[in-house]
């Protein structure tokens, strides 16, 4: 089987896969940025050509979203974690002031204790109970129409579990954690008054979150009683350069921005070259679920991670032993859930996903009909579902 590039062959759910043309520009840069004569890891963060970096990122950004200048775009640091108690600190001016949560997987859930410490938080939908192999649809759902906002999860990383509409009602303020899906396809962004995303998935290396706020919502974020590191207006004044930023993780997702305009041609581009790696790998699991098992439900299945096992824990593992011998890595599952978990994220070709299918069928074909070394594991497990 011919690998490619073994960059090409990284599944992993994070940090995720880098397009090559991006690597080989970062590999560049860390030894002397073209026309600076300097590694981009020694220039300051107060020089022109950063500043240069970081509007030209967000000229990208706002051009991939189609948004204007009423959209803030923020790069910030901490990841999606330090943006759980950023934003109800910044919008929860009172203990009795509430906020509508969705509770639909593992970082949705994480999401959820720091906005209780500033104010009251109403689950409109719990998906705890079925094993978070769901997701709610419109008539499930119990919101708060006088709610500070809402917030949700539109991609849950661990369980492989996407909304492909978004909820909410659009008289209160939609803020979600795009983390694991952001710019994997196109966006209306007018429904939102804000959208963040940790930029290790799709967007370039960790380090650097990217905030898309609304003016409107800006203005009604605490202005005092707020240390300085966690205000919005703080960051917004000073362009994202507060304090010392990550030069080097807001170059490389400039980079990526780049690639995903001329490159790949946009949202609209990127969703159909997502759409078929996943395609390419569901075809697989489905074709014989007595073998594979998707945790999530068919309707709610994400393009952006699977999640799924097999038979017996053991089986798994040789899984995992065959797949990374012939270069296939980051196919773990996430510890809470464990079993396996494939993380397509845009830097992933669709030809590294065609050869990671094959290499799936190749492998069910072997273990399907005989004895495997996981047979004497199975009653751990049971039978699948």
């Amino acid at each position: 089987m011919n690998l490619g590039n073994l960059n090409d062959n990284n599944f992993s759910a994070g940090p995720g896969a880098l397009p090559e043309s991006v690597l080989l520009q970062a590999r560049e840069a860390i030894l002397s940025v073209p026309g600076i004569g300097l590694s981009v890891l020694g220039i300051s963060h107060r020089s022109d050509w950063f500043a240069n970096v970081v509007a030209q990122a967000q000229s990208d950004l706002r051009s991939l979203l189609g948004i204007d200048d009423s959209y803030h775009i923020l790069f910030l640091q901490g990841g999606s974690s330090l943006l759980f108690g950023m934003i109800p600190q910044a919008l929860l001016h009172h203990p009795n002031e509430r906020a509508d949560y969705i509770r639909s997987g593992y970082w949705s859930s994480k999401s959820i204790p720091d906005a209780q410490l500033f104010g009251k938080v109403n689950v409109g939908w719990d998906g705890s109970s079925g094993g978070y192999r769901n997701l709610p649809t419109a008539g499930d759902l119990s919101f708060d129409d006088k709610a500070s906002y809402f917030h949700y999860v539109s991609n849950e990383t661990v369980e492989g579990l996407q909304f492909h509409d978004i909820p909410g009602i659009d008289s209160v303020s939609r803020i979600c954690d795009m983390s694991s899906d952001f710019l994997s396809k196109p966006i209306d962004c007018e429904r939102y008054a804000m959208i963040y995303a940790h930029a290790q998935k799709n967007l370039g290396p960790a380090g650097v979150t990217v905030v898309v706020m609304h003016e409107s919502l800006l203005d009604r974020c605490r202005r005092r009683d707020v240390p300085a590191m966690l205000s919005f207006h703080r960051h917004v004044e000073a362009g994202s350069v507060y304090n010392t930023p990550p030069v080097f993780a807001i170059y490389v997702l400039g980079l990526v921005l780049r690639w995903m305009l001329d490159s790949i041609g946009g949202l609209e581009q990127m969703d159909r070259v997502n759409t078929r790696k996943a395609t390419c790998i569901y075809d697989v699991l489905d074709k014989d679920r007595d073998f594979w098992e998707v945790h999530a439900h068919p309707k709610f299945r994400s393009a952006m991670n699977i999640a799924f096992r097999l038979r017996s824990p053991q089986l798994e593992s040789t899984f995992l032993q065959e797949a990374e011998q012939v270069g296939f890595r980051g196919l773990e599952g996430h510890r809470t859930l464990g079993g396996l978990r494939i993380s397509l994220y845009n830097g992933v070709e669709y030809s590294s996903a065609c050869r990671l299918a094959t290499f799936m069928e190749e492998f069910s074909n072997r273990y399907r009909n005989k004895g495997d070394a996981g047979d004497q594991h199975n009653n751990e497990r049971g039978p699948l579902k």
